[in-house]
């Protein structure tokens, strides 16, 4: 059986320039950056979280060809690889206003939703972002007290 999700992945063009936006910008930090010889592992993390990884792909060699390659570069610029990451907060509002104030897209505003408030980036690759600040369930809210509705 399946316990969790540790590892997925996000294309980029540009390793670096990856590097710059999802740790400079977003606040993730390095977890693994390995040179394998055929390509480098390069993954983040949300700082505190070890248990997941994301993997900042380059298209290419060894999964694909140069053709494909750039197939799949010229689909992603176009903001074809559709919902790509979605990261949680606690503080929607704060996190939109510090992404926007450091030269993030914003590709969807701030909106208030039954499942809790939220907002969409894109990273400088055409990659979609959610960002979400979660209503509590029940489970979170604890036990209900005698009274209390």
């Amino acid at each position: 059986m399946l316990n969790s999700i540790n590892i997925s992945h996000i294309f980029v063009f540009d390793q670096q320039q990856a590097l710059d936006f999802y740790v400079g910008k977003l606040g993730l930090e390095v977890s693994a950056d390995v040179d394998l010889g055929v390509m480098r592992w390069l993954t983040v993390r949300v700082p505190g979280d070890p248990t997941r990884d994301i993997l900042l792909e380059l298209p290419g060699s060894p999964a694909m060809d140069p053709k494909t390659a750039a197939q799949v570069r010229e689909l992603i610029s176009k903001g074809a690889s559709g919902f790509a990451a979605g990261f949680t907060t606690s503080d929607a509002k704060k996190t939109y206003e510090t992404f926007k104030a450091k030269g993030v897209e914003i590709a969807d505003d701030l909106t208030e939703r039954d499942y809790g408030t939220d907002f969409g980036i894109r990273d400088p690759f055409g990659n979609h972002i959610r960002i979400v600040q979660l209503v509590p369930t029940s489970h979170q809210l604890g036990p209900k007290v005698e009274g209390r509705r």
